[in-house]
């Protein structure tokens, strides 16, 4: 069997790729990685020994393209598709497993052109167009929002499972904007900045890669010691340090903090599509395991409320045990491979 992942563009549906791709290296297998040239997939993967090879075609998404530009992006959607005929006739590609994003429509159009086995993961609680698309022609759907998904198990890294603990007190509070950084988060952080360092709270800020300089100098202005960065290796162990955090609410951030049992205040980005992060962190919320607030009505007030209420830290963070299991990945993998 090879198997090739496809999909990517964002980190929430890489590490997605990751998780299944460590399983699958558990068992002996390497697979195929073809993802998009644009996007994070080759910052993420293309020194990844892990797959026996990473092809990064020239792909884009489609959405929020007008006119010429759609059509010009529709014609190399095509010219991917043929690509991606030809790749899986010549790699032998008989299963092909879907993270989505816009990187792997062309790669999934082709399998389904081909008749092979094709698995997807919806990593939200909206389902994204291209799997929206691709579902009945798949041979399974994973979803850790769909009660009748065969795995409900979202596959994260072990090593979230690994350095999770029960947070019972705030000493260290993680604001987390992702590798590009969200301008509400960036700004709330700055705002909490002098009532943090008055309560002894450390703050570790991942502020983007373009907003990382301007951050990181505002803290300064503050005379507040901050750790700000844009993008980390290390952000598992940051994320291990923290009592709390202030996030968005992609599928992945999500999950990972729920592996963690860190207790989180997610503010949805407004503009996702299908509105799918309000619905993903009201999920955690309806179970007592969140805390979450449109952007426009989040106040620094609200959250200082709630990081002063000890006990419903604790019980936010223990509810979060129950939320995710450690083998969601292998879970997938044995289905696939049976």
């Amino acid at each position: 069997m090879t198997i090739a992942i496809t999909g990517g563009g964002t980190g929430g549906h890489l590490a997605i790729a990751r998780a299944i791709k460590e399983e699958l290296n558990t068992r002996g297998i390497k697979p195929i990685f073809i993802g998009s040239s644009s996007g994070q997939d080759k910052a993420w993967f293309e020194h990844d020994d892990g797959f026996c090879e990473k092809i990064f075609i020239d792909s884009k998404g489609v959405v929020n393209k007008k006119g010429f530009a759609k059509l010009l992006t529709l014609i190399g959607v095509i010219k991917n598709i043929l690509t991606c005929i030809k790749l899986i006739k010549t790699k032998q590609i008989d299963t092909v497993f879907s993270v989505g994003g816009y990187s792997a429509a062309a790669l999934v159009i082709a399998a389904i052109i081909c008749r092979k086995k094709l698995y997807i993961h919806e990593q939200n609680a909206v389902q994204g167009a291209l799997n929206k698309i691709s579902t009945p022609f798949a041979n399974a759907v994973f979803s850790s929002f769909d009660a009748s998904s065969i795995v409900k198990d979202y596959p994260v890294s072990a090593k979230c499972f690994e350095l999770s603990r029960t947070r019972e007190s705030i000493k260290c509070v993680i604001f987390l904007g992702g590798s590009q950084g969200a301008v509400k988060i960036n700004e709330l952080a700055i705002e909490l900045a002098i009532e943090f360092k008055k309560r002894g709270i450390k703050i570790i800020h991942q502020a983007g890669a373009k907003s990382f300089e301007d951050i990181k100098q505002k803290y300064i202005q503050l005379g507040v010691d901050a750790e700000v960065f844009g993008f980390s290796d290390a952000l598992q162990e940051k994320i291990a340090e923290a009592d709390f955090a202030i996030a968005r609410s992609g599928a992945g951030t999500l999950f990972e903090l729920a592996a963690h049992r860190l207790p989180a205040f997610f503010i949805p980005y407004p503009y996702a599509a299908g509105n799918h992060q309000e619905f993903n962190a009201k999920y955690l919320a309806d179970k007592g395991a969140a805390f979450y607030k449109n952007q426009d009505d989040v106040t620094a007030e609200e959250i200082l409320k709630i990081i002063d209420n000890t006990s419903a830290i604790k019980n936010v963070s223990t509810s979060l045990e129950n939320i995710i299991s450690a083998d969601g990945a292998r879970q997938i993998i044995n289905y696939i491979l049976k």
